[in-house]
């Protein structure tokens, strides 16, 4: 199950650097790509806001 991004979201862009797959896109609120994610969970361990989580 891939990992999401809430709204809890502040655009810091850590989990961008930590994604080996490249599967986060920037926004308002980030976004990851279901079907690029391959649920290892490094993002959401760096995530200051503790805003991802699998879906």
């Amino acid at each position: 199950m891939a990992y999401v991004i809430s709204d809890d979201c502040i655009a810091c862009g850590t989990c961008i650097d930590e994604c080996p797959v490249e599967a986060i896109s920037e926004g308002d609120i980030y976004h990851i790509d279901p079907e690029i994610c391959t649920e290892c969970g490094t993002c959401a361990d760096a995530c200051p806001s503790e805003a991802i989580h699998p879906a």
